[in-house]
């Protein structure tokens, strides 16, 4: 508004009472009167309680489902959730996302194994006359405990 009242001719202008804080104050009104309209809080809407709940007791009863497959149980229930929705309900309400997967470490693996692993190595020989002579070797490991 400042820019147009350069627009009006000198002698206009100089009989106009207009200070910077009216003009501020009218653009204020302006737009008070222009968005009347409620104000939404940003971002994604919350998550209604009964899906909370859901994916809850889904956890809690399936403690070896990680967040992928509770997201899928509810997709297959008509209640289609995002993955990244379900991990931030588990991880708020303090349960492992991603259940901790209890197998054996490779070194326990082979200690409770080692009785049954067979070692094996083939390679030949060439012997003086000329003779190759191809040989497989096996061996089992010792017992566990033993050197």
């Amino acid at each position: 508004m400042a820019a147009l009242v350069r627009l009006l001719p000198k002698n206009l202008r100089e009989h106009l009472i207009i200070t910077p804080g009216t003009l501020l104050r009218w653009h204020a009104d302006l737009v008070r009167r222009r968005w009347t309209c409620k104000r939404r809080r940003p971002g994604r809407p919350p998550t209604p309680p009964t899906v909370r709940e859901l994916v809850l007791r889904m956890a809690a009863e399936n403690p070896h489902w990680g967040y992928r497959r509770v997201t899928g149980e509810l997709t297959g229930l008509g209640r289609p959730v995002g993955a990244s929705t379900v991990w931030a309900i588990l991880k708020r309400a303090g349960i492992n996302p991603a259940p901790q997967r209890s197998g054996l470490t490779w070194e326990q693996f082979l200690r409770s194994q080692a009785s049954g692993i067979l070692a094996v190595d083939f390679f030949h020989v060439d012997t003086v006359l000329l003779r190759r002579l191809c040989c497989m070797v096996v061996w089992r490991s010792p017992p566990v405990g033993c050197t």
